[in-house]
Formats: structure tokens, sequence, C-alpha cells
């Protein structure tokens, strides 16, 4: 996955290594000690230098896994946890993923890496300018060395055994101004998963390492525009351009998106987070709602022969008592004029949704340009002599923001008043004309297949 800033994502091969490498081969059982994301990188040790000429004696090998005795794999079999006991608990809902696995036992490390002149520095440099050449093609090869190997660039590399660079971050920081650039983003095709834990554990290195510094901005192609949105980042600029304008590379055909981080996440433990966060809706939801209680089923249906009917006030859960009573109705949800009148009942947060994908959609329409904000009296002068209940796109999105339409169908008036205010204004068959019975068009295809959808 090559992610950036205005070239396109493809899929990489493998940095070309050099004579010496080229099998692969290492000495036996050489392993790299796992860290994460240090704030600055000492000079290496002697071993360090060693192994980096290849002349370094072998470590010991790293124990993987232990050998699964009879009653581990019994247990296997038939689906109990290896680590189940008299106080064993239920295994979690989520697994660990890959990327954090690989990154615990050690497989790859995350550092912080800058031109000091250092020989693992270089080393770990020219791999990340390799990775980047590589996933971003469209970049001049001599561009992304200069910034790679310019000292005023800072990176963060994911790195396998032998110093293979699989990952990385080519970024700028301005401490000063707040904010640092993301030059260059990218992680190798065949490694998946480790851009989100690199985005993570780059945030969290920010943040120790300049703790004013809150915001970044990139600029991003069309193929990274979907990841960094998943990442925290919005196109929506809120930072002031006077700020960043001048400082950053301007990139042509990129978009440029902004991310501001939250001092009360811990973007290394999100998974922790969002689990408390869950937890803390269910327990509320249980103390509003009786949802989570489990009743046995019914006993006057075992044994019976044929078909028969149960009175609903015999139904567990469904009432506790009578269903006359208001808050057993409140309770339950439920009511006897529902099996008599069976009507589809849509949710105010169904009408909403609706009313917000649509707005959203018409300002999108390619034939929408005319009526997106309002006419401007200045220059039609005599627009609002004839009419008298404007209406446009910006308007509609206001109101809809405000929260002052409590139905669709006023929601939809105002959309045809747009449409007739065009036709009445404009003489036919104008494109006006043409782009409003476009979108008129547009908006009923719209209605009806949400009328389809919910029959």
């Amino acid at each position: 996955m090559g992610l950036k800033t205005g070239a396109r994502s493809e899929k990489s091969s493998r940095a070309p290594a050099s004579k010496s490498q080229r099998s692969g081969k290492k000495g036996p059982g050489i392993k790299s000690k796992g860290q994460t994301a240090p704030a600055s990188l000492p000079p290496p040790t002697g071993q360090e230098q060693d192994e980096m000429n290849g002349v370094a004696p072998p470590r010991p090998q790293i124990k993987v896994e232990d050998k699964m005795d009879e009653e581990q794999l019994t247990r296997l079999t038939t689906g109990v946890t290896l680590d189940s006991g008299p106080g064993a608990t239920a295994p979690p809902v989520k697994t660990e993923k890959a990327a954090v696995g690989e990154l615990r036992r050690g497989i790859i490390q995350i550092t912080a890496v800058e031109n000091d002149k250092q020989p693992r520095s270089l080393v770990i440099l020219t791999g990340l300018k390799t990775l980047f050449q590589k996933q971003l093609p469209k970049m001049p090869r001599e561009y992304i060395a200069r910034l790679v190997y310019d000292t005023n660039s800072k990176c963060l590399a994911i790195v396998k055994r032998g110093l293979k660079v699989v990952g990385g971050i080519c970024y700028r920081p301005f401490p000063h101004r707040g904010f640092a650039e993301i030059v260059f983003f990218a992680t190798a095709s065949v490694d998946q998963g480790y851009g989100a834990m690199l985005m993570d554990h780059y945030k969290a290195h920010i943040r120790a390492t300049y703790p004013d510094m809150m915001h970044f901005l990139t600029y991003a192609d069309n193929y990274a525009v979907g990841y960094f949105e998943k990442q925290g980042f919005s196109k929506d600029i809120t930072l002031d351009r006077s700020v960043w304008a001048g400082y950053i590379k301007d990139y042509e055909g990129g978009t440029i998106m902004q991310c501001t981080m939250l001092r009360k996440v811990d973007y290394l433990n999100k998974p922790a987070l969002i689990a408390a966060q869950q937890e803390a809706i269910m327990t509320k939801i249980r103390e509003m709602s009786r949802s989570h209680v489990v009743y046995p089923g019914l006993p006057q249906f075992q044994g019976a022969k044929g078909a028969m009917t149960v009175d609903y006030r015999d139904v567990p859960g469904l009432s506790e008592g009578c269903l006359s009573d208001v808050t057993d109705v409140e309770e339950s949800g439920w009511t006897p004029t529902m099996t008599s009148n069976p009507v589809r009942i849509i949710s105010r947060s169904s009408d909403l949704y609706f009313m917000q994908k649509t707005m959203k959609e018409l300002k999108e329409h390619s034939a929408a340009w005319a009526f997106l904000v309002p006419v401007n009296g200045e220059e039609v002068v005599d627009y609002y002599d004839f009419i008298k209940e404007p209406m446009d796109f910006r308007t509609m999105g206001e109101k809809l923001e405000a929260n002052r339409y409590q139905t669709v169908e006023q929601f939809l008036d105002d959309a045809q008043l747009v449409f007739d205010n065009c036709r009445r204004y404009n003489p036919e068959g104008s494109n006006y004309v043409k782009n409003a019975n476009k979108m008129e068009k547009f908006l009923k295809d719209r209605v009806a297949d949400r009328i389809k959808r919910e029959q």
C-alpha cells in the first residue's frame, strides 16, 4: 500500500538488496529486539555495529511458541480456550490485530529516524527512500531522495530483521506553527495492516516529541483520501491559511487534508478506549431498558396440537402485568393496536438520514451549480422583484442543520420551490431551466426509491 501526496498507489516489489545481502541469508538465529517509537536514536553500540557489518555472533533464537501437550490439543478440538480454568473468563470479542501482534513479539519494530549521519540511521533512511520510490512511482525519484535525506525531515519507520524497511512516514515538523506536514507515507503492499498501526504510533510519537503540535497537514491523491479519512483526516481545513501557506509543498492534483489530535485519546490504546465506551453505552441501555433480559419459552406451546393463540398479557416481558398501564407500554414499546393496524412507522432518525443524504447528493449533482447559493441581488437586480420566496441549497442545508424541517414534506417543498423559482424567472429552454428539470427529476427518483424500499 503506498499512500500520499499526489501519487497513485501501486503494488510494490521487494527493494533490491545489495550484492552481499541479495540471498537474504543471515547468521543463524539472529533476531532484532522489539521497541516502539523511541523519541530519539542513540548511536549504534559495538554489538549493533558488528551486526550491521555481518560479523556479530549468533544471538539465541526467540522462542515463538511452546509445544502443546495432549490436554491443550484436546481443549482446542472441543472449542475450549487453552486458558480456561476455574477462574478463567470468556475470551475477548475482538482478537489482536496481526500487525500489533508482530510488534509485541518483536518481529517488527517502529523506530524514529533522522539524518544524524549515523550508519544505522542512513541504512534505514535508504530503505525508506527505496520504499517511497517504489510506492510513489509518479513522484520524481530525486525529489524523494532529497526530502528523505534532508536534515529538516523526520521519519518513522517500520523495520523488520536486518533493518528491512516495510513501512514509514516522512514528515516535516513546524513546532513554532503548531503543525507538521506529512510528506510521504507508504507501506509495502505485501505487508497489510501496518498503515493504521503506523499512523497511531506516529500520533503518539508527535505527542511525546512535540507536545504543542496538534495538527497534521498532507496532500493526498484520490487513492489515498479514503485511507486518511479513516485515520481522522478531513478535507475541511480549520487551520488559518496564514499558519501553513508557504510552509508546505503544494502538489498538483492532490487534496489537502488536515488531522487534529485529541489530547484525551491514547492512540496506542484505542481498542481499550472503544471497548470502554461501548460498555458504558450498553450499561446505560440496560438501565433504561429491559431488552437485555432473556425470558424462558412459553409453556403453552409445549405439547400443543394444532394452532393456538396466547393472550399478550401472558407473554413474559411484553407486559409485566397489563399493557393498559402507561409505564408498561413505554417499557415494552408494544401496544395492541400494532396487531389490529400494522402500519409501518418511519422513525425521525430515518427521515433525518434521508434528508441529509439527499441534500448532499443534490449539492454534488453536476447540474446544481446554479442553485447552490442565494442569487446575488446586485448582479441580478430584478430577481427579487419577481421572486418573493427565494430558496437555494445552501439555505436548505442551514435549515436542515438547525433542525427546522419537522417532516420530509417540508424539505421537499423547499426543494420544489428552488426549481419553481428557476422556471418562473428564466425563459423556457435556457440552461437554467434545463438544469432545474434535471434536478427535479433526480429528486423525484430518490423519493420514489425510498417509497419502494419502505413498502
